[in-house]
């Protein structure tokens, strides 16, 4: 069955020629309807366009896969002007932070398990009860373990052997807004020291060390010591120095007959060595209550000492803050379970001493001599502490 093309529809295609595949070659039987001409391209390769206003001529964009190569050739518009990415200073500012504060921190970590530690605070049986508040066991060893002849002799520290302590202190944080207390216990006060009998309180630390000197004072004033802090002569004069030395106002010129040490009178800034004197100076006109004026010096360097390390300029400045620390954490021997922080906040506490917000006292006693404690006056001034309240304007002794 042979297939018969249908009839067209009446004025479908008239006039028009033949086109598609009914020419030869696949084009109409004429040009201009698929076949080119002579010399001519077919038509839909034509990609040039009319000029536009202000051309002088048509432009002519090449074949339309010219158009897949990349803008900016020959003939081609240039590329569009990329804008400028931003800094992001913001993100780049707390990146920076962040860091920061880790390496402060992990400093800071470091220097914690740096410190010299010893068990001085043990549990025995009839141990005070815990109170109200925070309470600091704070020793000045005289020992001279480490210093060589050259910084004996700069220091003025003589050549005793063994470990005595010429500072025995109580800092009391309290848990509410009364004001913290440094009080001293002069060294020669007379007390029991468990399994000893009755001596010097600075005895206990030559016996027994720090456990027994804890034992010792928590046995004689009823409080409960926390926190232990020991520092000794060299370690004491390279805090000193490394915070660039302590202003003082020395009233009157002192000169220690014993030690030869010789401060002069007026406005000025205490070297290590110099402190060291300061703190040591008992023999001398300008101390006339001997232990009794010492123990005040002490407090008062501590404050003084205190309120340096606190400073915007130390503590702003990580080439004297770290230093700082790094001097404090080689010079004491603390408790197996005190840290780096809670030493921080024992120096925030005592930095009031210079402006009164910190009082600084010493446990009341019966005479210049400084051996025995008034009983009365001394049990209203432990009791004070022991409940957070304020000491009693008579059991304060200067």
């Amino acid at each position: 069955m042979s297939y018969q093309q249908p009839p067209r529809r009446p004025g479908s295609g008239q006039g028009r020629p033949p086109q598609g595949r009914g020419g030869p070659g696949g084009y109409g039987p004429e040009p201009g309807y698929g076949r080119p001409g002579p010399g001519r391209k077919p038509a839909y390769h034509n990609t040039s366009m009319l000029p536009l206003p202000g051309q002088d001529e048509a432009r002519d964009y090449g074949r339309p896969d010219d158009y897949r190569r990349p803008p900016g050739g020959e003939g081609y518009p240039p590329p569009p002007m990329r804008r400028p990415r931003r800094p992001r200073w913001g993100r780049r500012i707390g990146i920076a932070f962040l860091v920061l504060i880790l390496i402060i921190v992990g400093v800071l970590v470091w220097m914690d398990f740096s410190l010299n530690r010893v068990t001085a605070i043990e549990d025995y049986p009839g141990r005070p009860a815990e109170a109200a508040g925070t309470n600091w066991l704070i020793v000045g060893s005289d020992s001279r373990e480490g210093l060589t002849p050259e910084q004996k002799a700069q220091l003025s520290t003589g050549d005793a052997g063994g470990q005595r302590t010429d500072t025995i202190m109580v800092a009391h944080i309290p848990d509410n807004d009364t004001p913290p207390t440094l009080l001293s216990l002069p060294r020669d006060s007379n007390v029991e020291i468990p399994g000893h009998g009755t001596s010097k309180i600075n005895a206990a630390f030559a016996l027994g060390g720090a456990p027994l000197l804890v034992k010792t004072v928590e046995g004689a004033t009823g409080l409960r010591i926390d926190h232990y802090a020991e520092i000794n002569f060299g370690g004491f004069a390279e805090i000193v120095d490394d915070v660039g030395g302590v202003e003082m106002d020395i009233p009157e010129e002192m000169h220690d007959t014993v030690t030869g040490v010789t401060i002069p009178a007026g406005h000025q800034t205490l070297t290590g060595a110099q402190a060291l004197g300061f703190v040591r100076m008992r023999h001398s006109g300008a101390t006339p209550r001997s232990d009794l004026d010492r123990v005040a010096n002490q407090r008062k360097f501590i404050g003084a000492l205190a309120g340096k390390i606190a400073t915007a300029g130390t503590l702003l400045n990580p080439f004297k803050l770290f230093p700082t620390i790094g001097s404090v954490t080689d010079a004491l021997t603390v408790d197996d379970g005190d840290h780096l922080w809670h030493l921080m906040n024992l120096g925030f506490a005592m930095n009031g001493i210079s402006d009164g917000s910190t009082v600084a006292t010493t446990v009341p006693v019966t005479d210049g001599s400084a051996t025995k404690w008034d009983s009365t006056k001394s049990k209203e001034l432990f009791d004070a502490l022991r409940q957070d309240t304020p000491i009693p304007p008579d059991a304060l002794y200067k």
